[in-house]
């Protein structure tokens, strides 16, 4: 009897259903909008403790990566891995790393607005790799972490219902 493991994009699927219904939609849309504007990059998947990442590179190597999509419960983030050295005149980048910097994205049309455009021209160009002007970059799964934070906000709890006693005669 063979067990059939599951496919790369079968695996991706699961790994975003964990999130809410309104995240799910952001994060499909802001990777099909990425895989439009690079497609010749590969996707590192990884579902790791805090984060749920996808890595833009034009190699298979994790260090080839100069841009992801990071998203937790809170919503879903791009990151510059050397958004230090990118010119940043609007200010959008957050972050006070060495290295790493991050906008939040509300809607995938974020990704044409033209600070966000210019950022993600400035990182292709620094990446340490030239990306590829043909072919078709691989999804590959590169780490699934057992224990993970929760990928959604649980609802508040419901204010306790306090309970009077009556007199009775």
């Amino acid at each position: 009897m063979s067990t059939k493991l599951p496919t790369p994009a079968e695996q991706l699927a699961g790994f975003i259903a964990k999130f809410s219904p309104k995240h799910q939609s952001l994060i499909r849309a802001v990777r099909k909008a990425l895989r439009r504007r690079f497609p010749t990059l590969n996707e590192m998947v990884y579902d790791n403790y805090n984060f749920f990442v996808i890595g833009y590179a034009p190699t298979e190597r994790p260090s080839g990566c100069f841009l992801s999509l990071a998203a937790d419960a809170h919503g879903v983030s791009l990151c510059f891995i050397d958004g230090a050295r990118l010119p940043d005149p609007a200010r959008i980048l957050l972050g006070s790393g060495k290295q790493t910097r991050f906008t939040r994205l509300a809607s995938a049309a974020d990704l044409q607005r033209p600070a966000i455009e210019s950022l993600l021209t400035a990182a292709a160009d620094l990446s340490p790799m030239p990306v590829p002007a043909r072919g078709r970059g691989r999804l590959i799964i590169r780490s699934v972490a057992t224990k993970q934070r929760p990928r959604q906000i649980p609802p508040p709890n419901p204010a306790p219902v306090r309970r009077t006693r009556t007199k009775t005669s």
